[in-house]
């Protein structure tokens, strides 16, 4: 299995109204307006779209209203990934079943199992499905750490085809290059260049929902041999991305697309609006970029 997932995928924010609940008219417009700017894939209810703080039932209308949005303009991932094994793999068989084109499963957090659950988890769910599995790597987040060695056997699983490495360690990610042919994503917006140019496949972004035409750039400068012309694109981007995760995401990321004219509500708690500060930064930012 060796599906064409996409260059630059948006892990997109959940739009919520005045009440917090999820906006599903904005949702729409931001899949359109996204596919429209550079997007060839998206997520819905990653960690950007505030999982942790919606239900399974948000969770899956989300992915059918992006679906119905879309029409197969872009691959539409679903993050159905958790601490619970059994858990998502019941969420997995429901975005399976309401059209998700690929699952993208997060490493267990909190409960910090050892290499042989992280095994037993990830096998038990791409078992439960069809669909093409992307195993996200966050250890910033999980406290665990998937080292290539793991990834590597977990490769040896048909569906388990790419991996969300937001791992910093640029040598783990060169390493699993060498053990095997998991497609490769950056799993944070800066280390994009570095992976393509270990021959990656793209990377599953944030800093897309305002640059997505420009990361795109990124990709194609690189595949076309340019590399010179990507590096220089890639140092004008690195600010943006630094002021984009200055806190926690998608804190900011929701503050630049409110600034912008594309407001996408406020966060669920116990995440908090940007506050005075951090807003005038990214403002800041945003203007040397051209974008406000």
């Amino acid at each position: 299995m060796n599906p064409n997932l996409g260059s630059i995928v948006t892990a997109m924010v959940t739009p919520f109204d005045a009440t917090l609940r999820v906006d599903y008219d904005r949702l729409a417009a931001l899949a359109d307006d996204l596919v429209s700017h550079g997007s060839d894939g998206l997520v819905v209810a990653g960690t950007t779209g505030e999982s942790p703080t919606l239900t399974d039932d948000e969770k899956i209308e989300l992915l059918r209203v992006v679906l119905g949005t879309v029409k197969g303009r872009a691959l539409v991932v679903a993050g159905t990934g958790s601490n619970d094994t059994e858990h998502s793999v019941a969420l997995t068989k429901r975005a399976e079943a309401a059209g998700a084109q690929a699952v993208l499963l997060v490493t267990p957090y909190y409960n910090k199992p050892p290499a042989r659950g992280l095994l037993l988890h990830f096998q038990t769910i791409a078992a439960a499905t069809s669909l093409p599995v992307i195993i996200y790597n966050i250890p910033s987040r999980c406290v665990v750490n998937l080292p290539p060695e793991l990834l590597a056997e977990l490769a040896a699983i048909e569906n388990i085809v790419a991996v969300k490495q937001a791992n910093p360690d640029l040598e783990q990610s060169r390493r699993l290059r060498e053990l095997c042919d998991l497609a490769l994503y950056a799993g944070n917006d800066d280390m994009l260049l570095d992976v393509l140019k270990m021959g990656g496949a793209g990377g599953i972004c944030v800093a897309s929902h305002v640059v997505g035409v420009r990361m795109a750039e990124v990709v194609k400068l690189m595949r076309a041999g340019e590399v010179s012309r990507a590096e220089a694109l890639t140092q004008e981007l690195d600010p943006l991305y630094a002021a984009l995760f200055a806190t926690t995401n998608p804190i900011l990321v929701k503050a630049a697309l409110e600034l912008l004219g594309r407001p996408a509500g406020g966060l669920r708690p116990p995440l908090v609006a940007a506050d005075r500060e951090e807003r005038d930064a990214l403002a800041a930012e945003l203007r040397r970029a051209g974008l406000l």
